[in-house]
C-alpha cells in the first residue's frame, strides 16, 4: 500500500496539496493555501495525505486552534476528509478516519467533532461515512447545518451563540472567505464578475484570525454567504448559483 505523508514545515514547499487540481504554473489559491498552513502546522494542524497526487487526504486540528465558530474543551476538529476517484472504496478514507480518532485518542482529547448538514451538502465531508464511525449529531441550526462528534468521554463540544443565529445586519451580498482551500480565489473571482455585470455591491470579508473565526455570525467551511442579511451557505458559489440568487 502507498504511504501515507504527515506535512511538517520542511515538506510543505515541496509537496502536493492533493485538494487543488494539478497545474504546472503556480496557483494563487495553492500558495496562499501553504502560507495559511505554514502558519498552522505549529498550532497542531494536521494535513494527512496519500503519496500520490491525488486527492487523497485528511485535515484536523485542536478545536482550541480550528478556525471555526465552534466552543468545546479538548476536542480535535475535523475540516475535511476527502477521497476521490480511483481511490475511493480502496480504504483509504477508513485509514485517514481512524489515523485522526487515534491520533485524539493518544493525545487524551475528549473527541473528534465535524460540520455536517440535515442533509448531505458539497463542500462537506461524507456525514454518513462519518456516522458509520460513531460520529452522532450533537448540535444544530435553524438553518440545516449540524455539529458532528465521536466522543469518548461523554462531553460534546457546541456551536457558538452567535453561529447559531445565522444572520448579520448587513443587507449587501457578504461572503465570509479564508485561504484555507485553494478554490476560493476562483470563486472571489467569479463573485466579483457577477456583481458588476450585474451593479449589484457585495462585501468580501477575509477571515484572516483564528479570532475573527471564532466570533462568526454562521457555521463555516472556509466560506460563507450571506444576502439580505441571512445566511445562506457554506458551499463556494458559483456565476449560475449567483444570478439566482441576487435577481430573485
Amino acid at each position: 500500500m502507498t504511504d501515507f505523508i504527515t506535512l511538517t514545515p520542511e515538506t510543505l514547499p515541496s509537496q502536493h496539496l492533493c485538494c487543488i487540481i494539478r497545474s504546472k504554473k503556480p496557483h494563487p489559491g495553492v500558495e496562499a493555501k501553504r502560507r495559511w498552513l505554514a502558519d498552522r502546522l505549529p498550532e497542531g494542524h494536521v494535513f494527512r495525505k496519500l503519496d500520490v497526487k491525488e486527492k487523497v487526504f485528511i485535515e484536523y486540528a485542536p478545536l482550541e486552534t480550528a478556525w471555526v465558530p465552534v466552543e468545546g474543551d479538548n476536542y480535535l476538529y475535523l475540516y475535511c476528509l476527502w477521497v476521490a476517484g480511483a481511490y475511493k472504496g480502496r480504504g483509504y478514507g477508513r485509514a485517514l478516519l481512524e489515523s485522526c480518532l487515534a491520533a485524539a485518542r493518544a493525545q487524551g482529547r475528549s473527541g473528534v467533532c465535524m460540520l455536517g448538514a440535515e442533509k448531505q451538502k458539497a463542500w462537506l465531508s461524507d456525514q454518513a461515512f462519518a456516522q458509520k464511525h460513531g460520529f452522532e449529531t450533537v448540535d444544530e441550526t435553524d438553518y440545516g447545518y449540524a455539529l458532528l462528534a465521536r466522543s469518548f468521554d461523554g462531553t460534546l463540544p457546541r456551536f457558538t451563540d452567535r453561529a447559531r443565529a445565522g444572520i448579520i445586519e448587513t443587507k449587501a451580498l457578504t461572503v465570509y472567505y479564508s485561504d484555507q482551500c485553494p478554490y476560493v480565489s476562483n470563486s472571489l473571482d467569479i463573485i466579483r464578475q457577477v456583481c458588476g455585470e450585474l451593479g449589484v455591491p457585495c462585501s468580501l470579508v477575509q477571515v484572516d484570525t483564528l479570532e475573527k473565526a471564532k466570533s462568526l455570525p454562521c457555521v463555516f467551511n472556509n466560506c460563507a454567504v450571506f444576502y439580505d442579511g441571512v445566511f445562506q451557505t457554506v458551499n463556494l458559489p458559483d456565476a449560475a448559483y449567483l444570478r439566482r440568487l441576487l435577481k430573485r
